[in-house]
């Protein structure tokens, strides 16, 4: 198949020549020859076509709304083949994708997502969070599963078009938004292990609500250790579909043990990771009186979150002095490091453990209360209203951004 494929690709190309070394500037391997092939076409906006649903909904009322389980008026399709490349962008009815039995999605997880968010503001504008970073990593995840990648600002003005058209389903109530699911999946119609011939990129919007609709809920944890989130060489830090089906049986697990998440633990001294789907942070006091903000390093294990880079940035624009963030002390430390269980338990019995937060787009910050531990619980200190000294003035920023109500160039406008 890829050896036809090849041929039909130098037949199509006028430049194209059977010499390795003397093709067009932009040539690409072959995934499983590694013979060199002429371009195709990336997504093309301009071709977008658009057919509108004949038989619109109403959206539901907002306080009805569960997470994921609403989907807007329409949805983005781009198809892609070996051959011809993405294909025409087509924004249609929301409804079932058809595909083959043997599709390789179904057989060997070839499938990525993204997850982003569209905010209403309280004049009416519409925009996204640092949709540039999803882009830049839902590539990062196509060439991770020998997916087809793509120009990330030409799927986004997409994106903006789709959100443009079912603007009316974001609720106007406070706190609530529009999620915005992008995927990549192959389609290939045949059973094997290898990079697809095929593939379809689709994009669906769900309105959603806030994640604490009653004010914030510090979180328990479990901190497993039988069981694996992600090893070193694997996919931990792809946001791939194959990382999350995996970890439902240790969520049901540390559910039954009265813990709303696990505390992803790895190797022998048992390093924190991750917290659920989320990135994880620690705030430790330090000798002189200040603040360490201290969250793993992106050792290929840890997703790289926008929500987690966010808080960096933040917090290092506060010690910089380029956004000071009231009420954050101005003694604070930032660290990308290796934390265990061990130094969690230390700090606790030194009275030296601040605060414990996940951080992810649906929840941003989520503040942790306790942690399950070699059977017994390690408690977290916790503000009145469930947040602590850097996780309160740092979310605070946050929302603030996402919401308009603070000007940013983190806000992408769909307009």
């Amino acid at each position: 198949m890829n050896q036809l494929l090849l041929r039909a690709a130098r037949h199509r190309s006028p430049q194209w020549t059977s010499q390795r070394f003397l093709v067009t500037k932009n040539a690409i391997p072959d995934p499983m020859t590694g013979e060199l092939m002429p371009p195709t076409p990336d997504i093309q906006p301009n071709l977008l076509q658009i057919k509108r649903n004949a038989n619109p909904k109403t959206p539901p009322p907002a306080q009805s709304l569960v997470f994921g389980r609403t989907f807007t008026d329409h949805m983005l399709a781009i198809p892609w083949d070996a051959v011809s490349g993405w294909g025409v962008p087509e924004i249609k009815p929301y409804g079932p994708l058809e595909m083959e039995p043997s599709a390789t999605v179904l057989h060997y997880a070839q499938t990525l997502f993204e997850g982003m968010k569209a905010y209403r503001d309280e004049h009416g504008k519409v925009t996204l969070f640092r949709p540039d970073m999803n882009m830049k990593r839902m590539n990062n995840s196509a060439q991770r599963l020998a997916l087809p990648t793509f120009n990330g600002d030409a799927l986004l003005d997409l994106i903006k078009r789709l959100i443009s058209l079912d603007r009316h389903w974001i609720p106007k109530e406070p706190g609530h938004s529009l999620y915005v699911r992008p995927t990549l999946i192959g389609t290939q119609k045949a059973i094997g292990v290898g990079p697809p011939n095929e593939a379809l990129l689709f994009v669906i919007l769900s309105p959603v609500g806030p994640y604490y609709a009653s004010g914030f809920k510090p979180v328990a944890l479990y901190g497993t250790t039988e069981f694996v989130r992600a090893a070193p060489g694997g996919t931990g830090a792809y946001k791939l579909g194959v990382n999350y089906a995996p970890g439902v049986l240790p969520q049901k697990s540390v559910a039954a043990l009265g813990y709303s998440q696990n505390l992803w633990l790895h190797g022998p001294d048992h390093e924190l990771t991750e917290v659920g789907t989320m990135n994880m942070f620690v705030v430790f006091k330090t000798a002189d009186g200040g603040l360490e903000l201290v969250t793993p390093p992106l050792d290929g294990m840890i997703l790289p979150g926008v929500t987690r880079d966010s808080v960096l940035t933040l917090a290092r624009e506060h010690i910089s002095g380029v956004k000071q963030l009231p009420e954050l002390s101005d003694k604070l430390v930032v660290s990308e490091r290796t934390v265990t269980m061990k130094e969690v338990k230390a700090a606790e019995k030194a009275g030296t453990l601040v605060e414990m937060f996940g951080a992810g787009t649906a929840a941003v910050i989520s503040p942790v209360n306790r942690i399950g531990y070699m059977g017994e619980d390690v408690h977290i200190p916790t503000g009145e209203d469930g947040m602590g000294p850097v996780s309160r003035p740092i979310w605070t920023e946050l929302v603030g951004r996402q919401w308009g109500k603070i000007p940013s160039d983190w806000s992408v406008s769909i307009d």
